[in-house]
């Protein structure tokens, strides 16, 4: 039996520590697509990287057989690999899948011309339906991709923190939490007859959306809240700030109102939920898992944006008569966010300056930020969390 193959975007730590462990483990030979050189050339010159768990059971993955390309300078290199590819895989951030898309486009093109099968493309991102957003963008370039290409969603959980520098035979390994979750789509294969592969470290599920949505509205809603609640008050690691009882009661209020969504949006059994939350504040309390607020708080534009992590569960709470109070106070504490490093803090630091004092300027600013509509029921809280 040949040797499946699959081609992932992003050789970074959750590209080899996750996505690539679980799929090496599956018996898939990789090839990962990324623009640094110097982590191609370590792909290209190491002969094996291990994935080192921290944890309850935790363990030493050592993963082989894989391979780079630089897919910023190698596009034809490229296209190779999306054409000989069992199933193409990302992790390269939301906001990057447009700005790979063209080039996923062009080489599922070559793919149709060479008559090969249909392959799947999977968005592993911390974004709700990321695969649907890259599908659009890919079929833009390429109308016609639906014929090479099927687009299964999948919801995504591991905490891969901050590395120290690795070098030499070590430049490769990552350090993960024993725990990961990874859930896709199984209909979009069953639609375009293809069989599910047999990979132990996927949860294939018949409707992804309350995964995801519990996934991002605990997982990512307590990790950006515990972050920027420790910002405002000077703490700089993510465990050390959910030791402080405050915080942590602060974090714990935001994922009570997000549980009582999750659990009136899709019948999750209340006691199941609150497990969840429990299992999740733990992880993020793991000393063994040392993180910071300041790059879990990064990008704050994106994280108080409208489909995201806050204003989505605060949004939908509020249209069905509930409060968000403590969601709303994680966004005041995200506006508070000032690190000079991030390109987004900075932005919004300067938006915010540029409106002080000023109401309307402020309502219009979170409308412009937040997505929310004046007219909408959430905007009162967001209008004074601005103003404040």
């Amino acid at each position: 039996m040949a040797t499946r193959k699959a081609l992932h975007f992003g050789a970074g730590n959750i590209g080899r520590g996750f996505v690539g462990a679980i799929l090496h483990e599956a018996g898939y030979e990789l090839k990962f697509a990324d623009v640094a050189e110097s982590l191609i050339n370590s792909l290209n010159d190491l002969d094996s990287y291990t994935v080192h768990e921290v944890g309850a059971d935790a363990r030493d993955v050592t993963v082989t057989g894989f391979s780079g390309v630089n897919s910023a300078e190698d596009e034809e290199g490229l296209y190779a690999q999306i054409v000989d590819a069992d199933m193409i895989t990302t992790a390269v951030g939301p906001t990057v899948l447009r700005l790979i898309a063209p080039s996923i486009a062009k080489g599922l093109k070559r793919r149709a011309a060479a008559g090969s099968a249909k392959v799947p493309v999977i968005a592993c991102e911390n974004a709700i339906n990321a695969t649907d957003g890259l599908a659009d963008a890919i079929r833009k370039v390429y109308p016609a991709v639906d014929e090479v290409a099927f687009f299964p969603n999948a919801a995504v959980d591991r905490i891969v923190p901050n590395q120290e520098h690795r070098t030499g035979a070590e430049a490769l390994d990552v350090t993960v939490e024993t725990y990961h979750e990874w859930a896709v789509e199984a209909e979009p294969f069953a639609q375009a007859c293809v069989d599910v592969p047999d990979i132990p470290g996927i949860n294939w599920v018949e409707d992804l959306a309350p995964y995801i949505t519990r996934k991002l509205f605990t997982v990512n809603t307590g990790h950006a809240a515990t972050a920027y609640f420790g910002k405002q008050q000077g703490i700089s690691g993510i465990s050390d700030a959910l030791s402080r009882e405050e915080i942590r009661g602060k974090v714990a209020a935001v994922l009570a109102e997000t549980k009582q969504l999750i659990v009136e949006k899709f019948g999750f059994d209340p006691e199941a939920q609150q497990a969840y939350v429990d299992k999740i504040l733990k992880r993020f309390q793991n000393p063994e898992l040392p993180d910071t607020t300041d790059r879990v708080g990064r990008a704050p534009l994106r994280k108080i944006s409208r489909n995201e992590r806050f204003i989505g569960p605060a949004a939908e709470l509020a249209e069905r008569g509930f409060k968000a109070t403590s969601l709303v106070e994680a966004v005041r504490a995200a506006l508070d966010f000032d690190v000079p490093e991030d390109a987004e803090s900075v932005e919004l630091q300067k938006r915010l300056q540029g409106a002080v004092g000023d109401r309307a300027a402020t309502d219009c600013l979170a409308t412009e930020l937040t997505g929310i509509a004046q007219e909408h029921p959430l905007f009162p809280e967001l209008s004074e969390a601005f103003a404040r």
